[in-house]
């Protein structure tokens, strides 16, 4: 999360350099999805940011979305977590959802739960883990893992979504 929230006039107003700065982060490890997004300028207001956010994921080719889907963290990986390998606003994300204070079993439920759905699925389990609680995520991965590949492909894809969204509404005044 960036310091100070900008207005949605001084987003309009950066060069395409500020804004992969400001913005290339936004989308996991995923700089491409703001520089898609910074073409939709002007944006009329932070509602319409993120959708240019949203729609650059979905305008993008199969093998980069899976690419994106690829680049998220597994959730709760507590080596991650602590030791820097998260994005700021993943560790952040994660931390608010309680999955930095998991107890033995419950770290291990999502150990496992994380090797099930990435061998079934190729990626990992997306989740926009902002308001949840790790009893919300714990159910949610247990309905997931059972969905069909292309069901759980748009689940992970519309999760992502909700996440640019957050971390947009985090950076830009409404």
């Amino acid at each position: 999360m960036q310091a100070t929230s900008l207005s949605i006039d001084a987003v309009n107003a950066l060069c395409e350099a500020e804004f992969a700065a400001r913005f290339g982060d936004v989308a996991e490890h995923s700089p491409w999805v703001a520089q898609a997004a910074y073409q939709a300028r002007p944006f009329a207001d932070r509602a319409a940011l993120a959708a240019a956010f949203a729609a650059a994921v979905r305008g993008a080719a199969p093998d980069a979305q899976l690419a994106l889907l690829r680049a998220h963290p597994d959730l709760a990986d507590r080596a991650a977590i602590a030791g820097g390998g998260l994005a700021a606003e993943s560790r952040r994300e994660q931390a608010g959802a309680g999955l930095d204070r998991l107890t033995r079993g419950e770290f291990t439920r999502f150990r496992g739960l994380n090797t099930r759905y990435r061998e079934r699925f190729g990626f990992p389990f997306i989740f926009a883990v902002k308001g949840a609680t790790k009893e919300d995520i714990l159910n949610a991965f247990e309905q997931r893992i059972a969905n069909s590949a292309a069901t759980e492909r748009a689940l992970a894809l519309a999760n992502v979504e909700r996440i640019l969204r957050f971390r947009i509404e985090d950076r830009v005044a409404s």
